[in-house]
């Protein structure tokens, strides 16, 4: 599980990078100031998200397999590829309905980091 959650964080970190400066560079001369704010919203989450995905390996590598841990890995992908997809598909396009879905992919964000807290052990140190 850990490893997965590695490669996953990794893969999103590296496309969401991407897409960051695919929105810089190449989108901003042709898609609308709104539209371009949308499409960084979606970068940035995806970023954060990716991140979030890594912290879920790292607690998965130091502890025993929880299903906590394991719904919050897959509840940040999942919100990465719906939250973040659908605000891509919502700029490039300009097709305003695909904003409905966003709300979907943010509701799997904020269930993954309950999951993460609920599946997180952090070890107790003696003072």
């Amino acid at each position: 599980m850990a490893r997965t959650f590695w490669i996953l964080g990794c893969v999103f970190g590296f496309t969401g990078v991407a897409a960051g400066a695919f929105g810089a560079h190449a989108l901003r001369a042709t898609v609308p100031p709104d539209l371009l704010a949308v499409f960084e919203t979606g970068a940035r989450y995806q970023m954060y998200h990716a991140l979030a995905l890594l912290a879920v390996a790292l607690a998965a590598a130091r502890q025993p397999e929880t299903r906590p841990l394991r719904a919050a890995g897959w509840l940040f992908a999942a919100g990465i590829v719906v939250f973040s997809g659908s605000l891509y598909a919502l700029a490039l396009s300009g097709v305003r309905v695909l904003g409905a879905v966003t709300p979907i992919g943010g509701a799997c964000f904020l269930a993954g980091w309950i999951a993460l807290a609920l599946g997180a052990r952090v070890p107790r140190t003696s003072a």
